[in-house]
């Protein structure tokens, strides 16, 4: 017998142990990953009733390919887009939250004597919610659609960009081992033009390139190109000084944006939770019992602080942002917890060994604690928000209803002024960003590799061509005017010498971009005529506007970004039954549009509108039925509810809540009233003498009349399964029926009939 390797072995432990302890938490219905963190515990060292893993150092490896799956995973349902529309009120109360809570963290190591970067780390794991955790808690308490949970996904959205960020500069802080304001400075803009390379990089080159080989895209290449981007991505982060899991974020938030990102979103589910589920029992097999006695203190105040510091801290950044003091609450009671992220901050610190190893199981322990409380302290926002409101006078209606609510929404035409600024600046940067890159790339192969082939000033003066041609898309953009704002520009331009001052600065300051960049080539190469680069970068510049061929280029380069980021949008706004403007509108009459699934096992399959009263017994309003390609709009009563339909319906938070509780409602009826009936086959022999002799099959009615079917014959030794109806019966001719068994036992009654 061969050798069984010990990786395979492991493996085989591993998932087996948390196939068992999944399934007991779900029956118990608790969270997957504390069974997997459960299923760690059991095999490690710590625990002597079972086997343990025999080598953790392999185990470590497939943890890390899992925290590259489960980050990969979070880009894919990440989307940049998605940043910029939850709006002021995540961003304003996510950046309150996390900082006041990696203060506190910070304070509380410092208080029990843990080192500097200690707590430094700590601030930053207890600053982390679980996204999976506090899903799970409102999908489970029927709350996803709640106005507060909507604010609570927009605040998840915020973390998981600045966690990534938090990374890095924790990466950088650790390395350094000293926290110098300039450097971290520079290391925050290094991250940021690296995000912002890759992410327009990506967007470019991308889905233009998944549109063009589609037609062999099937699921195996799609997965295999995938996986292939991102391991890609996780090599070239890695190569250039940041973690493999931004690398996999970065890929999966560019793939986001493409047509194709639910298909591999579909596809790398699996593979995340096989590597995801190990990670987390890597994380489960840190725990010791030791930990309670020796931290036993630390626990308690980390737990503390999460669920006290976190209420408070989420609840007054919600507040901040002008939401009301029911809302705010709600938010922040739904996040008192940690999870998936802590893990990996926690990871990160024992790879870069800058914390003590017992911090890794303690923060573990804070957080199934925390897990298991996060159901009772959502359902304590309510109480909460009543007691408060019997205390706070009566002339504090802002802080109960929300200063944003008091204020008049309106919608107000942008100026000339600031459309103009917006798209000149953001158009600067972005081709000054892309610009550096070209050069950086550059300076690294393309000239030393010339200068080496052709030495002197030859070479030197081959070496500025071919940067600036490859810069020139790009020096073009930046100085070209812009097509869609020059009605705008026009219009400013004729309005007063003030505006004209205005934009003239920014023609110069596009004008001193291009040129700095292009001395930026030439300084290096040609040092000793500096007087004279001058003069050559301007005779350059003039090329780049006058040329024909390079006006052009980036304008199309712009085009096709722009239709590569948002073709997802506009086909999924073309599917929509309600477009995005009106639902906007709705909303600021607190009328929502919701489209929701029918699941396969409910009452209200079968039955029509009409029978079902859903506006008279909810209130919701349903404008459209859509059934797999074809949709029903506006449906009178008479149509029915069929499994796997998406019912569109319009109405109040309330009101879809009472909706989704009648559509979700499993069928209570006791196994034994529900009756299964299946298809079963028998014979029926027609003989001698019957008075089925000489007729056919559509004379005798044999469907009609028995409710079974005939799917075969045997006569005269033969089997003949292509039948008619007119096919006449004969002595001794056997009959293949299929049908219901009560039909079956009483066919030849019924057919006498």
């Amino acid at each position: 017998m061969s050798h069984l390797a010990p990786l395979i072995s492991d493996l085989a432990l591993i998932l087996i142990t948390a196939g068992v302890t999944t399934i007991l938490f779900k029956w118990l219905k608790q969270p997957v990953v504390l069974g997997y963190i459960v299923a760690g515990f059991l095999i490690s060292p710590h625990f002597y009733l079972l086997p343990s893993v025999a080598d953790p150092e392999n185990i470590q490896i497939w943890a890390e390919i899992g925290i590259i799956f489960l980050l990969f995973a979070l880009g894919l349902e990440f989307s940049f887009r998605r940043l910029m529309t939850v709006g002021g009120t995540a961003s304003v109360a996510t950046l309150l939250n996390m900082g006041s809570m990696i203060v506190v963290g910070y304070l509380i190591g410092q208080w029990i004597g843990w080192t500097q970067m200690e707590s430094i780390f700590l601030g930053g794991m207890l600053s982390m919610s679980s996204t999976t955790i506090i899903i799970k808690a409102f999908n489970e308490m029927g709350l996803q659609k709640k106005k507060f949970a909507g604010i609570v996904f927009g605040m998840l959205i915020v973390e998981d960009l600045a966690a990534i960020l938090m990374m890095v500069l924790l990466s950088t802080v650790a390395v350094s081992k000293h926290f110098a304001g300039t450097e971290l400075i520079e290391n925050v803009l290094r991250l940021l033009f690296f995000i912002v390379i890759w992410f327009i990089g990506g967007i470019y080159i991308i889905p233009s390139l998944l549109k063009r080989f589609k037609r062999f895209l099937n699921d195996e290449m799609l997965l295999i190109v995938a996986v292939g981007l991102c391991l890609g991505m996780v090599l070239f982060a890695n190569s250039v000084g940041f973690s493999v899991a931004l690398g996999a974020f970065i890929m999966g938030s560019i793939l986001a944006e493409t047509v194709e990102s639910k298909r591999v979103e579909h596809l790398i589910e699996p593979l995340k939770n096989l590597f995801g589920a190990v990670f987390f029992v890597s994380v489960g097999m840190l725990l010791s019992p030791d930990i309670f006695v020796g931290q036993g203190w630390a626990i308690l105040i980390c737990t503390a602080a999460v669920l006290v510091g976190r209420i408070i801290f989420a609840t007054l950044g919600v507040l901040a942002s002008g939401e009301g003091l029911k809302v705010s609450l709600q938010s922040g009671f739904s996040l008192a917890q940690i999870g998936e992220f802590s893990f990996i901050i926690a990871t990160l610190g024992m790879q870069l060994g800058v914390i003590s190893a017992f911090i890794y199981p303690m923060i573990v322990t804070v957080s199934i604690i925390t897990t298991f409380t996060t159901p009772y302290f959502i359902r304590l926002a309510n109480p909460t928000y009543a007691a408060l409101e019997r205390v706070i006078p009566p002339g504090w209606r802002t802080l109960i209803d929300g200063y944003s609510a008091s204020r008049e929404k309106c919608v107000n035409r942008q100026s000339d002024w600031t459309k103009v600024w917006r798209s000149i600046l953001s158009t600067v940067l972005v081709f000054m960003l892309l610009s550096i890159a070209v050069l950086l790339v550059a300076r690294q192969y393309v000239i030393p590799f010339i200068i080496e082939k052709i030495p002197h000033a030859w070479g030197a003066a081959l070496a500025a061509t071919v940067t600036l041609l490859l810069m020139a898309p790009f020096l073009a953009g930046l100085v070209l005017p812009r097509k869609k704002i020059k009605t705008e520009f026009v219009r400013l331009w004729m309005d007063s010498s003030f505006y004209k001052g205005l934009l003239i600065s920014l023609t110069l300051l596009r004008v001193i971009v291009c040129m700095a960049l292009i001395l930026q080539v030439l300084i290096p190469l040609f040092p000793g005529m500096k007087s004279w680069l001058v003069l050559i970068a301007f005779v350059i510049m003039l090329i780049l506007v006058f040329f024909e061929g390079f006006k052009r280029r980036p304008e199309k380069m712009e085009e096709l970004f722009m239709e590569n980021l948002t073709e997802k949008e506009r086909m999924e706004e073309n599917d929509k039954t309600i477009n995005h403007h009106v639902r906007s509108l709705l909303l600021d009459k607190n009328v929502h549009v919701e489209e929701i699934d029918i699941p396969h096992e409910t009452p209200i399959l079968g039955k029509t509108l009409s029978e079902l009263k859903f506006k008279q017994q909810t209130g919701v309003n349903i404008i459209s039925i859509i059934r797999g390609r074809h949709r029903i709009n506006i449906p009178d009563g008479n149509e029915a509810i069929y499994p796997f339909d998406k019912i569109v319906v319009v109405g109040s938070d309330e009101e879809i809540q009472q909706f989704m509780q009648a559509v979700q409602e499993k069928n209570r009826m006791e196994s034994g009233e529900e009756e299964f009936r299946q298809i079963a086959l028998s014979r029926y022999v027609v003989e001698k003498g019957s008075s089925f002799i000489g007729r056919s099959i559509r004379e005798l009615k044999i469907r009609e009349k028995t409710g079974c079917l005939v799917i075969g014959i045997d006569r005269a030794g033969e089997t003949m399964t292509e039948l008619t109806a007119d096919l006449v019966l004969q002595p001794d001719d056997l009959l293949w029926l299929a049908g219901e068994k009560g039909y079956l036992s009483a066919f030849e009654m019924n057919l006498l009939k």
